[in-house]
């Protein structure tokens, strides 16, 4: 279909006058006006081009230079539904229209507006198409899966091709002029597929380029929470998004990322690692939060007791926190003096304990505990107790916390026990000097007295004895966890 261009009808009689475009003709000496010079030729399906000259309820005329005016009824002004006729043209304005019919039952030229832009548009919309440049359109519906854009044509934008994000609101799109390319296109079914989100990738991939190249490793930057998943969560940097790895949310265990940070928290994050090629970015936002992995390593050493809380028990072990963020594990076989099938017989989830250090392993920030060490050190300790209280004499004597503590008081009562076996040996030596009858009676009921005493000492040296041979174990028993600490 083409526009027709206005033709010339020469009058059958008189000539034209020179210079006056054909309007104006000699007939038999009069100059009189060309009227059919006037008049527009065209035939129906042409675009033609007219003046807007009535307006009315449900129609407007327009004349195109015929030799009457063009009816365009409202139905025919635009792809809208119940449209305004008024709004739809202004008097005095200026369009184009596609001749429908030249003459209908009552002698009437019908015109359409829609159907003259509709035709533009196509020719358009193709250009566009096969160009990949974007067109424009007004939002004039919302509906089920989508929405509708005026483009001269209808086009369907559907959701998922609305936004890069997934659209919750359509809406809010309501009356918006929206910048789309043609990804789907059929003549035979007026049919029109619109992609936005194309043209916003497209604007996002230069900002992509130019952040990728801003961008580098072991910086620190700011982001906002945008989506989270079940594998971590993504941050928007204002362009490009950037994915923190659940591992890399928290020093310490995380079940989900939503524990951690929400859609539309502002975060500090640290560049892990740029995919320059795939245009991927690694972020961490532990890395940004202090270590408590470097507490542990300057304050803990193997052998030190503490308390934890049991965290996960699984079939070769239990984990114990010691500190927020950090674990250490019990194996197994470090559970009980006895043999355990099932770890969930000795120890439960959330129970408080206390836990003896076997291994800090910095490099591999793995920590090895034991909790059978803890009580076999704790028995030890009570026998102990137990032994000096008796040679003191004091049977309520306090349990000692360790076999440091209990030492001193051991040496001491080792040191008493000395002391008064040389005090019985120099009182015999005096009694086999110089002896009388008289004496000698006394001396046998001193000897008699003297081996009360040393049967009396030899039972205080045989508490000593007990009380070095719990010492000793005391000490193989730690010489045995660090032999172990070494093996492992």
């Amino acid at each position: 279909m083409t526009t027709t261009e206005t033709t010339l009808q020469p009058a059958p009689e008189g000539v034209p006058v020179e210079g006056s475009n054909g309007l104006l003709i000699n007939v038999d000496g009069r100059i009189i006006p060309n009227y059919a010079a006037t008049i527009v030729s065209f035939e129906e399906g042409d675009v033609v081009g007219g003046k807007v000259v009535r307006i009315d309820r449900d129609e407007v005329l327009l004349d195109i230079g015929y030799k009457s005016e063009g009816v365009i009824p409202a139905s025919e002004l635009s792809i809208r539904k119940n449209v305004d006729t008024s709004e739809e043209v202004e008097l005095g304005e200026e369009i184009d229209a596609l001749v429908v019919t030249k003459e209908d039952s009552e002698g009437r030229l019908i015109l359409s507006k829609k159907r003259a832009r509709f035709e533009k548009a196509w020719r358009k919309i193709e250009a566009a198409a096969e160009s990949g440049q974007p067109v424009e359109g007004n939002v004039i519906e919302v509906v089920k899966g989508g929405l509708i854009l005026d483009l001269g044509i209808r086009g369907f934008l559907p959701a998922s091709l609305v936004d890069i994000r997934r659209v919750h609101n359509l809406d809010e799109f309501m009356s918006q002029t929206l910048e789309c390319k043609v990804i789907e296109l059929n003549r035979s079914r007026n049919n029109v597929v619109l992609s936005r989100r194309a043209v916003l990738e497209e604007e996002r991939k230069e900002v992509r380029d130019q952040i990728l190249d801003r961008l580098q490793p072991g910086e620190v930057v700011e982001g906002k929470i945008s989506n989270i998943v079940d594998f971590g969560a993504f941050v928007d940097l204002e362009g490009i998004d950037g994915l923190i790895h659940i591992s890399e949310l928290s020093w310490s265990h995380v079940n989900h990322p939503s524990e951690v940070v929400a859609i539309g928290d502002t975060v500090k994050i640290k560049v892990l690692d740029i995919d320059r090629d795939r245009q991927r970015i690694s972020l961490g936002l532990k890395q940004t939060q202090e270590d408590p992995w470097q507490r542990v390593v300057s304050t803990y050493r193997s052998g030190d007791v503490l308390e934890g809380t049991v965290t996960k028990v699984v079939s070769f072990g239990a984990f114990v926190e010691i500190l927020d963020g950090v674990e250490g594990l019990v194996h197994i076989s470090e559970l009980a003096d006895h043999h355990v099938e099932n770890p969930s017989e000795v120890v439960e989830l959330g129970a408080s304990l206390n836990v003896k250090i076997l291994e800090i392993d910095e490099e591999r920030r793995r920590l090895s505990l034991s909790i059978k060490r803890v009580e076999g050190q704790n028995m030890l300790l009570k026998d102990l107790g137990a032994a000096l209280a008796a040679a003191s004499g004091e049977p309520d004597s306090a349990e000692p916390d360790s076999a440091e503590e209990v030492a001193p008081e051991v040496e001491a009562v080792v040191d008493e026990a000395i002391a008064e076996a040389d005090v019985a040996d120099a009182a015999a030596e005096e009694a086999a000097a110089d002896e009388t009858p008289e004496e000698v009676v006394e001396d046998a009921v001193a000897e008699v007295e003297i081996e009360a005493a040393a049967e009396e000492a030899a039972a205080e040296e045989a508490v000593v004895e007990q009380a070095e041979e719990i010492t000793e174990e005391a000490a193989e028993a730690e010489g045995e966890a660090s032999e172990g600490e070494e093996q492992s």
